[in-house]
């Protein structure tokens, strides 16, 4: 088995913001204080979303359902104490589409949060 590793490079602007990605590749912003971009904790729901949302779109568009509109949301719930880590994520999802039931959306879902998502 191979193993990859990812690597990204941080770059500080000023206050608590920085910018990274991979090294010669695009970049985004993180704000720390969540003032001019989203800080770590919310860029952590964005990815984890963002995986996700990605699959469920593949998997449906694979099962001959293209979905015509997609949103959704994700929520964090984090420790009290230090390190206030995330104990559970709750995603929401929304979409529509011409052959989308619920089954259908439920697999799509399921097999993006139990196989593919590696967030």
């Amino acid at each position: 088995m191979t193993v990859e590793t990812k690597r990204v490079a941080l770059t500080w602007r000023e206050g608590m913001i920085f910018s990274g990605g991979e090294p010669g590749g695009a970049t985004a912003l993180v704000d720390a204080d969540n003032t001019t971009a989203p800080g770590p904790m919310l860029q952590l729901l964005l990815a984890a979303g963002s995986c996700t949302a990605a699959d469920v779109l593949l998997i449906l568009r694979k099962m001959q359902a293209p979905p015509r509109a997609f949103s959704m949301e994700v929520a964090g719930t984090r420790r009290d104490e230090h390190p206030r880590r995330y104990t559970a994520i709750h995603f929401t999802y929304r979409l529509s589409g011409e052959g989308i039931d619920e089954p259908r959306a439920r697999r799509a879902i399921d097999l993006s949060l139990e196989k593919y998502c590696s967030v």
